[in-house]
């Protein structure tokens, strides 16, 4: 039985979207998910806005992240690699 292609993301893409989040650098994870707009969205309104933005994108990070780790790897690809569902 071989892995699912897009699966090796996820473990990633989790654990960046809860750390990075955290200390100041949210939406790196979306960069590894191929997701660059809404990774820039996060990381420039984080930076433009000196970090007041900062919480509600560590917020989402956070819940992504978690989302990201809970799913099996069958979902994950279908939702984030197959489906393109770049936010939650």
């Amino acid at each position: 039985m071989g892995t699912i292609p897009g699966a090796d993301k996820k473990v990633l893409a989790g654990v960046l979207a809860i750390v990075l989040s955290l200390v100041g650098f949210p939406g790196i994870h979306k960069f590894i998910l191929g997701y660059t707009g809404a990774g820039l969205i996060m990381l420039l309104c984080s930076i433009l806005t000196c970090w007041i933005l900062w919480l509600p994108f560590a917020i989402i990070g956070l819940i992504e992240g978690i989302i990201y780790l809970t799913k099996t790897d069958e979902e994950f690809v279908a939702t984030y690699i197959d489906g393109d569902k770049a936010w939650f």
